[in-house]
Parts: C-alpha cells; sequence; structure tokens
C-alpha cells in the first residue's frame, strides 16, 4: 500500500513541478509556447487514453464496462466544469477546467497505478512516465493561466493538494479494489479515460489552438507518438 502511495505520488508531483516551471520569478512564459505545451500534452493525454486506459479497459472487463466508464467520466467532467462556469466568468479560457481535469483523471489514474501493484509484477513504468508526462503540461499551461489571478503560493498549494489526492488515491486502489470484479477495475480505467477526452475537447486543444495556430497539430501528434511508442516498451 506504501509503495502504491510513492508511485501514485511520483506521478502527481509532476504537477506541482509544471506549475514551478510556469511561476519562475522574473520570468513568463509566451502565449505561444504555452500553446505548444498545452499541445504536446493533449498528445499524451490522447495516447494514454487510448493504449493505458480504454484498450486495457476493454480487455479487461469488456465493452460495456468499458463504455459505461467512459461516458460516466465525461458527464462528470462536464457537469463539474458547468458548475465552474457559473460561479466564474464563464471564459471558455478558464483554466479551471484543465485544473478540474487534471483531478478527475489523476484520482482513478493513481488507482489504476495501486491495481498494477496487485498482480505482483511491479509497477508498470512506462505507465508512470505517461502519467508524469501528461500532467506536466497541464500544470504549466494551468498555472501560467492562473499566475495574473492568484498568488503563487495558492497556485503551488493546489497541485500539492491534487499531488497528495493522486497518492491517496494510489493507495486506495491497491487497498480496496484489489478484490474487486474486472468490470469495476474496467469501469475505472475508463472513467479517468472519459474526464480526459471531455476536458482535452472542450478547454485543453482549442485554448492551444487558440494561442499557437494551427501548427499546435504537429506538436499534438509529436506528443501521441512519444506516448504511444512508451506505452508499447
Amino acid at each position: 500500500m506504501l509503495e502504491a502511495a510513492l508511485w501514485g505520488l511520483v506521478g502527481g508531483m509532476a504537477l506541482v513541478l509544471g506549475a514551478l516551471l510556469a511561476l519562475i520569478p522574473g520570468r513568463s512564459i509566451p502565449e505561444r509556447a504555452v500553446g505548444f505545451v498545452m499541445a504536446f500534452g493533449a498528445g499524451v493525454l490522447i495516447s494514454a487514453v487510448a493504449f493505458d486506459l480504454t484498450e486495457e479497459a476493454i480487455s479487461i472487463g469488456g465493452g460495456v464496462a468499458a463504455a459505461l466508464g467512459l461516458g460516466a467520466g465525461a458527464l462528470v467532467y462536464y457537469g463539474g466544469d458547468r458548475l465552474i462556469d457559473r460561479g466564474g466568468s464563464g471564459d471558455s479560457d478558464d483554466p479551471r477546467g484543465i485544473v478540474l481535469g487534471a483531478l478527475l483523471d489523476g484520482i482513478p489514474e493513481s488507482a489504476a497505478i495501486g491495481l498494477t501493484l496487485l498482480s505482483g509484477g511491479g509497477v508498470s513504468v512506462s505507465f508512470i512516465v505517461a502519467v508524469f508526462i501528461s500532467n506536466l503540461p497541464e500544470s504549466i499551461a494551468a498555472s501560467a493561466e492562473l499566475e495574473p489571478k492568484h498568488p503563487r503560493r495558492w497556485i503551488l498549494g493546489l497541485w500539492v493538494a491534487i499531488a497528495l489526492a493522486s497518492a491517496v488515491a494510489a493507495a486506495l486502489g491497491y487497498e480496496l479494489l484489489g478484490g474487486a470484479s474486472d468490470a469495476v477495475v474496467a469501469f475505472v480505467k475508463a472513467f479517468a479515460g472519459g474526464a480526459i477526452l471531455c476536458m482535452l475537447a472542450d478547454t485543453m486543444v482549442p485554448q492551444a489552438l487558440k494561442k499557437a495556430g494551427t501548427s499546435v497539430g504537429l506538436v499534438t501528434v509529436l506528443g501521441f507518438a512519444l506516448a504511444a511508442l512508451l506505452s508499447t516498451a
């Protein structure tokens, strides 16, 4: 259980590292660079959804459990994002959608990390690396957008809290889901995938396109290719 928590924390700490990079005193990341970072992260996340989450969910629990998980994750993200819009300005560029996406995909993703340890073969290094790489751009992009509106200490505290939640989720995934049915495990994995996909279409990809132009497509494919390579390593 402790090992699962530590690996979950490793993946979550990428969020804190990204925030630190975005909040270096005296330096600001150019908007175009933020767009490219978001595009690269989107490609990594699309690969994670396809290979590490949905494909595994289908192979473990079948198409029905995977489809239900995808739909549930998307609906929960959509509902949470609409609540954020009501409480804020309603601006489509609001980075809180990315933060919500990081939370909703990070917790079940970390639970999946805990599940991988139950097989006795050790944690999947490629999956941990993919989680780390995908979390980094999310945090950089959202932190750069949040900085004008919130103190740096508040932003760092937000990502630390999500990183700690990821560690707890990994431990709970190991402790509580060990005896779960294949359908439940598949649902958890697909839930993360649904939340990620909804966030990408609603927030991350449109913002990347707006900030960096049509060339973000090439960067997105680069991120996808790298993550796909890692998932097959």
